[in-house]
């Protein structure tokens, strides 16, 4: 069993590493499903007295559920349903410690407290159902936030973090008590107040962050899971679990500080004061010189552009556009242009949002460009077509101070032309002015992006004729 184990372990890391490229992901998605169908397999062969009706039962009802969210499940809510799963993830992590309980000696009448099983054991117990249970609740307030819902802490600044803090030091005592309780109880009694007292923090420690913020969170809150995971894993003694759980935790906190870096902002200074929180500036919508134009004009441009850059956003996804916008870009590709998309790492509303989307809709892997290796031709690029992003591409964030300051940004400005399909002047979730919207470059097409699409894409063939 221990050398299908470490087969299932090499499959998973050979998954986890192809899942870091566009080209290779699928496959790597396919590699990690034969690595967890291996484990499964496995565990089912090396446990005995399984319930195979209660086995069988759970496949058909969660797998069902699973497909039928896979299929019912829109490209604009892959946020909300990948902050779901990591939520579920954890609670699924905290169920296994609280089950392991249930087990426990001391609940059938035997004098023998967690600390008496081992180091190891009364450790991991406390803490899988700590990180599982502040994932669970983490993860739905970011599902929440994710979904448009207006959320916010009730405590603000200071007393905000006193009180996460009071929480801390309960969790600590509820801890500790459930590591030496030596009757049924106590133990009870410790551990229904440590998950209480770890589902509010959940909640409290989310709420705060601003949505621009969410990128961050949902790499971090699965980075979380995984580390339930693998606390689990020590907790009923798999060392599968163990491994994964290490696997997907720390690939988290890699993506997590990936994020971090695409905002030049340290993980504290997000989990400590989110971006967006607040209200709207004042100056947001102050604009003085925005020239606008239509699908047409916006056509006539194209008509005569050599080079063409992409650069999708949330609205994008909103108004489920990307199928126009592929058609769109092979269309110019047909009449000789170099089509490319620009793609900023905290564009969306998770990490690696656009890049999902694009690929939904079939727009070749090579014509995705990271933003560090696409920023340097935006100076030869004649027309460049913003969809529905704002925060990635706002100069702003050259300036000294701001909410955005210093947050490396796709550099639009730089082209030719800038195209800037919007509905609205309304800010995005930094609540700021958008400057980018007054230069003599920029042109703003104030339609729903599939809208503005589908007139461009129907005058670009009539040029054609």
């Amino acid at each position: 069993m221990d050398y299908l184990y470490l087969l299932a372990t090499l499959l998973f890391v050979v998954g986890i590493k192809n899942l870091t490229s566009v080209k290779t992901c699928q496959r790597g998605n396919k590699i990690s499903e034969i690595a967890m169908l291996l484990a499964v397999v496995t565990v089912l062969a090396a446990t005995g007295n399984i319930s195979w009706w209660a086995l069988i039962g759970g496949l058909l009802v969660g797998g069902g559920v699973g497909v039928w969210v896979a299929v019912k499940t829109p490209t604009t809510q892959m946020p909300e349903m990948v902050a779901a799963l990591n939520g579920l993830g954890g609670a699924a992590s905290a169920f296994v410690a609280l089950a392991a309980i249930l087990e426990h000696p001391v609940m059938h009448q035997a004098d023998k407290c967690l600390a008496d099983t081992g180091l190891v054991n009364a450790i991991s117990t406390p803490i899988t159902i700590l990180i599982g249970l502040v994932t669970l609740t983490g993860s739905f307030i970011a599902f929440f936030k994710l979904g448009g819902k207006k959320l916010s802490h009730p405590l603000k600044g200071t007393a905000r973090h006193y009180l996460h803090a009071a929480i801390a030091v309960g969790i600590i005592g509820c801890s500790y008590w459930q590591v030496i309780a030596t009757s049924a109880a106590g133990l009870t009694t410790a551990t229904i107040l440590l998950s209480v007292l770890a589902l509010v923090l959940g909640v409290f420690l989310v709420m705060p962050i601003g949505g621009a913020d969410m990128p961050v969170v949902v790499s971090l809150l699965n980075s979380y899971s995984g580390m339930a995971g693998s606390a689990s894993g020590f907790v009923i003694g798999n060392p599968m679990l163990v491994v994964v759980g290490a696997l997907v935790g720390t690939s988290g906190i890699i993506l997590t500080q990936i994020m971090c870096k695409a905002m030049n902002r340290s993980l504290g200074n997000v989990l400590l004061g989110g971006m967006g929180e607040e209200s709207v500036a004042k100056d947001a919508k102050d604009y003085k010189s925005i020239k606008s134009t239509t699908p047409e004009e916006v056509a006539m441009l194209l008509d005569g552009a050599a080079s063409v850059i992409m650069v999708p956003g949330y609205g994008l996804a909103v108004a489920q556009a990307q199928h126009t916008i592929r058609e769109l870009g092979e269309l110019l590709i047909k009449r000789g242009a170099n089509v490319r998309y620009a793609i900023h790492p905290v564009a969306g509303r998770m990490p690696g949002h656009m890049n999902v989307l694009l690929a939904e809709s079939d727009v070749p892997y090579d014509q995705l460009w990271e933003m560090d290796r696409i920023n340097s031709d935006f100076k030869n690029t004649d027309v460049v077509i913003i969809v529905g992003a704002n925060d990635v591409v706002n100069p702003a964030a050259r300036e000294a101070t701001g909410p955005i300051a210093g947050m490396p940004i796709l550099d639009v400005d730089h082209a030719r032309t800038v195209v800037v399909i919007k509905r609205s002047l309304a800010p995005g979730y930094a609540g700021i002015k958008n400057p980018l919207f007054e230069r003599d470059n920029c042109l703003m097409v104030f339609l729903d992006a599939k809208e503005a699409l589908e007139g461009m894409v129907k005058e670009v063939k009539e040029l054609g004729k």
